[in-house]
């Protein structure tokens, strides 16, 4: 492979240079982007509605533009899969991801346009090999094969010429041929319904393969590489593929999963590498090994902009631009983008870490938190908590969630937690109190309910069976894909569902 090797060192070149005129001049490389997105979409019916052509400035572009959620563009979403065009953006749109990232029945399918698919998401793809090899130039990564995680697609059954799935299978059915070379397993097998058959054709596929990467959720990527280790027998990855080098992850934290995978793959030449690819587009790469927050993509046709947290939901709240942003904020994410998304709030929550050039953190979900009782807690919060309960008392998390215990007139209010431990602790009511100890350093206004248990009492973590949340997700038709587990609830759906699910079966 060393001509590939050579192209995308000089691809490499080129592109480093392209991202360093963003990092230096983000909001001039916005402009443009609005300016293009505005002037791509002028003749269509959105664009039409809200006077696109007369649009010369981000407040003209709020000032006339409503916030959106996905409510708000659900009909123009109907109509375009039966096949209507030039309502969200110019043309015909044939594709569109079904949006899990929660497992709320109700499912969102995001327009995906040929210029999403070319400037945003496939962009983003090999912006992550360009960063990987201006990283590490002597890697070998393009000697083996990419192993990736992918969903499935489905024909929709408004219009036989219109197609939906996860986003991952549909990046798979429109990658350029050449790609089959590169990748593994192949695309009959990488795009099946049925989550555990394919799961077993991929272990089975693939073990005999040189695989170089791996891309995918770390929670499902752990299922597949337990299956491989049960078939072959082996104590560890690297004795499977002793060329692995690359874990490409995104969809979920990967703190909780990182001392799982240095164990199933014990090498220090190993290395991970996060995005941020969501179904409404490719938003962020971690563009530097030793500092876990991503580089915030500007040049993908995407416009970016920023409520603060402290205003979310509040009657006219401003929505900011990358150049007035500040580190150290939580904000609710907005983007327009060249999928005929306008103002889109995606429902994810980011902080920047730093500016010049802008990096950031994802902090969880607008609506994934715990707020019943002004403890304002988050998914960032509980994420570091947790890793600190684990670092103390050798316990190893595959998954969790939580929710609040509310008031009576007997007792106060609490947070009760679900737990699969991969890796029990010795002792369950120390690992409790550690938890509580540190969600109160990370977060004060938890800490204040908490003071002599004025308003909250200590958590209640309960450890459940491994394959409780696989089972939950299997009953709910979630298997596999993008899915994932709501961390944090407000309320107790979700929770309540589990813990039915587990006396049932009990």
């Amino acid at each position: 492979m060393p001509l590939i090797k050579g192209i995308v060192s000089w691809l490499t070149i080129k592109r480093m240079n392209e991202i360093e005129l963003f990092r230096k001049y983000p909001w001039n490389v916005q402009y443009d982007q609005l300016n293009y997105l505005l002037k791509t979409a002028k003749d269509t019916e959105w664009g039409l509605k809200y006077n696109f052509k007369e649009i010369t400035s981000h407040k003209e572009f709020a000032d006339a533009v409503p916030l959106q959620e996905y409510n708000d563009i659900k009909p123009y979403v109907d109509h375009l899969r039966e096949g209507e065009k030039d309502l969200l953006w110019p043309g015909e749109v044939k594709w569109f991801a079904k949006s899990s990232g929660t497992t709320n029945d109700k499912s969102k399918f995001i327009p995906v346009t040929q210029e999403a698919l070319d400037d945003c998401h496939f962009r983003g793809g090999k912006d992550v090999m360009f960063y990987y090899e201006y990283q590490y130039p002597e890697n070998r990564i393009f000697k083996g094969k990419g192993l990736i995680i992918g969903g499935s697609h489905k024909i929709n059954n408004f219009n036989n010429d219109s197609y939906f799935g996860d986003l991952s299978a549909i990046l798979i059915e429109n990658m350029p041929f050449y790609a089959d070379f590169l990748r593994t397993p192949k695309t009959s097998i990488a795009l099946m319904d049925n989550w555990e058959e394919k799961l077993e054709q991929m272990a089975h596929a693939t073990i005999n393969e040189n695989v170089t990467s791996i891309s995918g959720v770390p929670s499902w990527t752990m299922v597949l590489i337990k299956r491989i280790l049960e078939i072959t027998g082996k104590s560890n990855l690297l004795e499977v593929w002793p060329n692995l080098e690359l874990f490409i992850h995104g969809g979920v934290n990967f703190a909780p999963y990182a001392a799982q995978y240095k164990r199933l793959i014990p090498s220090d030449n190993m290395h991970y590498l996060e995005t941020y690819n969501a179904s409404e587009g490719f938003f962020g790469i971690q563009d530097n090994p030793h500092d876990k927050s991503m580089l915030l993509m500007l040049d993908y046709g995407i416009f970016y902009e920023f409520i603060p947290m402290s205003e979310f939901g509040k009657p006219n709240a401003k929505a900011l631009t990358i150049k007035e942003v500040e580190t150290g904020v939580n904000y609710a994410l907005v983007i327009s983008t060249n999928g005929g998304l306008w103002r889109y709030i995606i429902g994810d929550t980011v902080k920047f870490t730093q500016t010049y050039p802008h990096c950031f953190i994802i902090t969880g979900r607008t609506r994934h938190f715990i707020n019943a009782f002004g403890e304002e807690l988050i998914v960032e919060n509980a994420e570091k908590a947790l890793k600190i309960a684990c670092e103390k008392t050798g316990a190893l998390i595959n998954e969790y969630t939580a929710a609040p215990i509310y008031m009576n007139l007997n007792n106060q209010g609490a947070h009760e937690w679900l737990i699969e431990f991969e890796k029990q602790p010795e002792d369950l009511k120390y690992f409790t109190y550690i938890l509580d100890d540190a969600l109160k350093s990370v977060n004060s206004d938890y800490e204040a309910k908490r003071f002599n248990n004025y308003t909250l009492n200590m958590p209640i973590v309960r450890s459940v069976e491994k394959g409780t949340f696989y089972n939950w997700l299997d009953k709910k038709n979630k298997l596999g894909g993008q899915h994932k587990i709501p961390r944090l609830s407000n309320d107790r759906i979700y929770i309540d569902e589990i813990k039915e699910m587990l006396e049932v079966r009990s």
